[in-house]
């Protein structure tokens, strides 16, 4: 379906994530206030979630549709397991609307590796792509970056790190209108010695591209809005990211812990207060919820699985902006070109070579 038509459906599996519809529900209701062309088709228990909108005041939306799944994949369960004896689950049948056309993409707060599993069996990954990626913003000092890949992928060759690069670049170019991304590897020093014969030979691969490749990124410069995207493999960056949940947690904790200490702290947060609040919002994780599954043939977005409802809702908004912008199929096209002009490349070296003879 194109992403330039008027209307736009998203499939939700509302039953997922650590909250299930008690979140998805006002999160639908809120994203259709927000996007006016947006249609939405709720996927679960179809008594428990028409009760819930009637609660919400939403029962008679007509652009909410419920599609009715007898099963729920659980957030701890093994995804060959979801995807063998989940069939009719609530990931499965949102993804299968992708599938078939009914709904331009999908989002769900559930299982990372189901979802990661049942989106590529069912949808498929691009030609020319090995293996899908997870990417999603992360704020920096002056906006934000695209970081990928956070958790797909736990070990990933050259070749593929390259292939996350492209994907990466071309969803930054799409989605934050930038005309040529910078592209960085993320590596233990910047310095041409340094990290694994992994990331060495992406380097080298990346060095000859046509992306706008700057080079080594350290982890302190994923933050300081050194690069538009940022390349590792999925072992790194699910680390690198959750290192830094850890650290905005600890940082939050202590300043509530310090200001709450005596009467003087305390009235310094008073004092404080509309500051604190601006660097909450400008930081605030909701604010970036939504990570894509890139390489595929269709939108699959995750949400984070204890997402609230003004998060999920952000998730949803990253889903309309994706489709809107056709993501997969302007990375295809990419993929398309780059293998058309590696072809060329190798003729040239193979005629070169017989006339050589």
């Amino acid at each position: 379906m194109n992403g330039s038509m008027d209307n736009i459906t998203v499939a939700i599996d509302a039953m997922s994530g650590d909250h299930g519809p008690v979140v998805t529900i006002p999160a639908a209701i809120n994203a259709l206030k927000n996007h006016s062309q947006l249609h939405l088709i709720l996927v679960g228990d179809e008594e428990l979630l028409k009760g819930l909108l009637v609660q919400h005041g939403a029962g008679d939306n007509p652009r909410l549709k419920i599609h009715h799944a007898t099963q729920v994949v659980e957030m701890d369960e093994p995804p060959s397991r979801a995807l063998r004896g989940k069939k009719d689950s609530s990931m499965r049948v949102a993804i299968n609307l992708v599938k078939d056309g009914s709904a331009q993409a999908c989002v769900s707060a559930g299982n990372t590796g189901a979802l990661m599993a049942t989106s590529r069996f069912v949808l498929k990954t691009l030609a020319g792509i090995d293996r899908p990626a997870i990417i999603s913003a992360l704020p920096t000092i002056k906006g934000h970056t695209h970081m990928l890949d956070l958790g797909a992928n736990i070990d990933s060759s050259a070749e593929v790190l390259y292939q996350f690069a492209l994907m990466g670049s071309v969803l930054t170019r799409a989605v934050d209108n930038v005309e040529n991304p910078t592209v960085g590897l993320l590596n233990i020093g910047e310095e041409e010695i340094k990290g694994n014969e992994q990331v060495k030979a992406a380097h080298k691969i990346l060095s000859e591209s046509e992306l706008n490749y700057i080079g080594y990124v350290e982890g302190d410069g994923i933050y300081a809005d050194v690069a538009d995207v940022i390349v590792a493999d999925g072992f790194i960056g699910n680390i690198a990211l959750k290192s830094s949940e850890g650290v905005a947690k600890m940082i939050s904790h202590s300043m509530k812990a310090e200001f709450k200490r005596n009467i003087f702290t305390k009235l310094s947060a008073l004092v404080a207060l509309p500051v604190l609040n601006a660097f909450k919002k400008r930081i605030d994780p909701r604010s970036y919820n939504g990570a894509s599954l890139v390489g595929l043939r269709g939108i699959v977005i995750k949400s984070h699985g204890s997402a609230d409802a003004l998060s999920f809702a952000t998730a949803i908004g990253e889903a309309v902006l994706e489709v809107h912008t056709n993501v997969p199929e302007l990375i295809a096209s990419e993929v398309e070109a780059r293998m058309d002009e590696g072809k060329k490349e190798s003729a040239v070296e193979e005629m070169k070579e017989r006339q050589a003879v």
